[in-house]
């Protein structure tokens, strides 16, 4: 008989992650560690928090792109390492971001030859993209008001109530009082006549928008241009539009060519859209382009040689990845102009098919139109029993991250879900939601009425004392809903609800 002893590897055990005390002790949350761990411990520590975090795929809340194809994939990794702002040292990846702006400049119908360069940038999103366009329109109608010697320090703009957060933010960050025109029930963008009534001297843009995060409605922008044409006649004014066109920039030019809303118009002078939305690639990158050189201020160019050569800058961030322009270049150039048409197509055809499977349960009203960006936002007929944040709670057990939020003032009493459809949403997938959104109502309809922590105490009281006579008057459904409704704002903010 061989007696064998079994030497002990240390370093084996230090690399086996689950039998390791790097799996059995707390991890780091306030401070750098002092000491270091093996590279494969930290990937599995981090891999498995990660594994918390919900389905990108299955995020029906957010616009954002989540699946691009194997091939654009390794022009990204081959490339993360590149700072975009490098442009002397990465000369290609400028080209390709001008190739890039030129041919969305010519996609919303610039006024620019075959030959000319547009006048644009690729930004970090949409949200740096409005900065930029704002801080334009403020810089242009100051340097007026100047000329002519008269105070400029009140500037504003004027939206509706619908638009994304960036929007506060830009009024916030930059001193521009944000005057919003309030929405109503049935009516979820911004009235053109009303926004033009509220145009004074001071506004230096009214912001329309293609695609509204709250239902995907496009705005009216070919009447908001004829009424605030009139009304700059009028009055002598030269007030602007900008369209915020991040959700449905590269919806409407492949789906409804017909429609005006772009550089078609006179008054549209700078137009901003989110390619990692209908773009088709990965987050963050977004786009502005201004119609003519005379709607940017040479005052808000930087030049700087410190990197090899003079290079004209006008951005918010100074380094960041090139990836994403990259990215960008590479859907163009694959797609083509049919190619997003095609998807486009079928994510309308997906999004009608989910209506259909929603409105036969026989539950929901659907607000979203049949023109606008590809989505599907509806609310309860009914919510005295329970709620959509209740729903939307319920959906997250099959996976289905789908937003529940209330509307904007006039009507935050309305609350809905929302089912943003996009190039991996499939059909077999729409119709699995269906069947869990069933799923969900059932059940809910077998429990007993508690919707939230206010709805619950508002069932409990459902029947109340009129402090008038002391009589038992039983709520109405409408004053049930405003009273859920009025929970949900104080647990979601109005702005950000609608994730984009």
């Amino acid at each position: 008989m061989v007696v064998t002893t079994t030497k002990p590897n240390s370093d084996e055990r230090l690399r086996s992650t689950f039998a390791s005390r790097y799996a059995t002790t707390s991890l780091p949350r306030f401070k750098i560690p002092s000491g270091s761990m093996p590279k494969e411990a930290a990937y599995q520590t981090v891999n498995d928090e990660l594994m918390l975090d919900g389905n990108p795929r299955l995020n029906l809340a957010s616009f954002v792109t989540t699946w691009m194809e194997p091939e654009c994939d390794k022009l990204i990794m081959a490339s993360i390492n590149k700072n975009y702002v490098d442009m002397d040292e990465y000369p290609v990846t400028t080209e390709l971001q001008n190739r890039c702006v030129n041919m969305i400049a010519h996609l919303f119908h610039a006024p620019v030859g075959d030959d000319e360069t547009a006048i644009g940038v690729g930004t970090v999103g949409s949200s740096e993209a409005i900065m930029l366009a704002g801080l334009a329109f403020k810089r242009k109608w100051q340097a007026k008001r100047k000329e002519q010697g008269k105070p400029y320090d009140k500037p504003n703009i004027v939206t509706g109530a619908n638009v994304q957060v960036c929007w506060e933010k830009f009024a916030r960050y930059f001193e521009v009082e944000l005057k919003e025109v309030k929405l109503s029930e049935g009516y979820y963008v911004m009235d053109p006549a009303k926004a033009v009534e509220m145009v004074d001297e001071n506004t230096i843009c009214v912001a329309a928008i293609l695609g509204s995060t709250l239902a995907g409605e496009f705005e009216d922008v070919r009447l908001l241009n004829k009424l605030l044409t009139k009304k700059n006649e009028e009055t002598g004014w030269d007030t602007p539009i900008h369209v915020d066109a991040a959700s449905g920039g590269f919806i409407e030019p492949f789906l409804y060519p017909e429609l005006e809303w772009d550089f078609r118009l006179p008054l549209v002078k700078s137009i901003n859209v989110s390619g990692h939305k209908y773009g088709l690639v990965y987050a963050g990158v977004g786009w502005v382009v201004w119609r003519s050189t005379e709607d940017l201020s040479d005052e808000l160019v930087f030049h700087i040689n410190y990197l090899g050569s003079d290079q004209p800058t006008f951005t918010l961030n100074f380094s960041k990845g090139s990836y994403q322009i990259i990215a960008q270049y590479y859907q163009f150039i694959r797609l083509g102009f049919e190619g997003y048409r095609n998807i486009m197509e079928n994510c309308m055809e997906n999004a009608r098919l989910l209506k259909e499977g929603i409105n036969k349960t026989g539950r929901f009203n659907i607000l979203s139109k049949d023109i606008g960006v590809p989505l599907v936002a509806f609310s309860l007929k009914d919510s005295r029993r329970y709620t959509v944040f209740q729903i939307s709670e319920s959906l997250r057990r099959f996976g289905w991250i789908v937003p529940a939020y209330t509307m904007t003032p006039d009507a935050e009493h309305i609350a809905l879900l929302r089912v943003v459809i996009r190039e991996d949403f499939s059909h077999s997938l729409a119709e699995r939601l269906v069947s869990d959104i069933q799923k969900v109502i059932k059940e809910l309809d077998e429990l007993p009425p508690h919707a939230t922590v206010e709805a619950a105490n508002v069932a409990l009281d459902d029947l109340h004392r009129s402090k008038a006579d002391g009589l038992l008057l039983k709520k109405s459904v409408n004053e049930t809903q405003k009273e859920i409704c009025r929970y949900g704002r104080r647990i979601s903010d109005k702005k950000t609800s609608g994730v984009c």
